[in-house]
């Protein structure tokens, strides 16, 4: 099991001198991949659901990563996630390809259907047929990084007589990890991913989520050229324990991802992430 880093993209480690300090670390104590979060605009006033105030300031996750991306040599560069229905499919492709060319193919997509109605109201995409476009979403970007002719007809997105280079460095795209908690999601995720994506108060929090791919996998093809399904389970706010990474993965995950926040101060993030790092031998 691989452990990553999660979050660094928001509140106060979200500054170049921070950043800089805090990937150098990372990469320096062997962490294997470093993962941003987006969201475009949040609920003022908070809602229950929303997972910050519309006032925390959060980078969009593909310019954070670029810039990750240059002062690193071996972190990959993962979304978790970029809420897929808000973004226009092919200027997405096209931003993907060119971030994972200048890392050196180290960019690993993570996306996501979105939950918050304000945000995507305000953005202009309706809540209802979100998921259908998420899927659509996807055919469509992988048709473009991998067709020698791209050509996709769908019910959101239509193009032909196109194409976009350069294509990423692997010859079938970057790889995508599915998230969510839901039935849909895992099916998306068996039917479209490289892996899934979620968050976990602790192992047993973890085992549900695990039953749902399990169902998924029996109700949904997977194609071949995927492989095995990989997880990446990012441990929600708390000091993850030795313990909790064996049981992680003695289930069989694949990454972990330590969450420093609600730690803001760089320092003690900094301290946080030197204090997980005897979690896998």
């Amino acid at each position: 099991m691989e452990l990553g880093v999660f979050g660094l993209s928001a509140k106060s480690t979200l500054g170049p001198a921070e950043t800089a300090k805090l990937a150098a670390l990372a990469e320096e104590l062997g962490y294997t991949s470093w993962w941003a979060g987006e969201h475009v605009v949040l609920p003022s006033p908070r809602t229950p659901d929303s997972p910050m105030d519309a006032t925390d300031p959060i980078l969009d996750p593909l310019v954070h990563l670029a810039y990750v991306a240059a002062l690193t040599e071996r972190l990959e560069l993962g979304t978790g996630i970029v809420i897929l229905p808000q973004r226009n499919p092919l200027v997405l492709a096209k931003q993907v390809a060119s971030l994972d060319v200048l890392s050196g193919g180290r960019v690993v997509l993570g996306v996501g259907a979105g939950y918050l109605e304000p945000e995507m109201r305000a953005i202009g995409v309706p809540m209802a047929g979100r998921g259908r476009r998420t899927d659509e979403y996807l055919d469509a970007m992988t048709a473009l990084w991998t067709s020698p002719e791209p050509a996709f007809e769908g019910e959101f997105v239509s193009f032909r007589g196109v194409d976009a280079h350069p294509r990423p460095v692997r010859p079938g795209g970057p790889r995508i990890v599915v998230g969510g908690h839901s039935p849909a999601a895992y099916r998306r995720a068996v039917a479209r991913g490289h892996g899934w994506f979620g968050n976990a108060a602790s192992p047993a929090d973890l085992e549900p989520h695990l039953a749902g791919l399990r169902r998924a996998a029996r109700e949904v093809e997977r194609p071949e050229r995927l492989g095995e399904l990989e997880i990446t389970v990012m441990q929600l706010p708390g000091r993850t324990t030795k313990d909790d990474a064996k049981r992680y993965a003695d289930l069989g995950v694949d990454r972990l991802l330590i969450y420093p926040l609600p730690l803001e101060d760089p320092g003690e993030v900094a301290a946080s992430l030197e204090a997980h790092t005897d979690l896998v031998d």
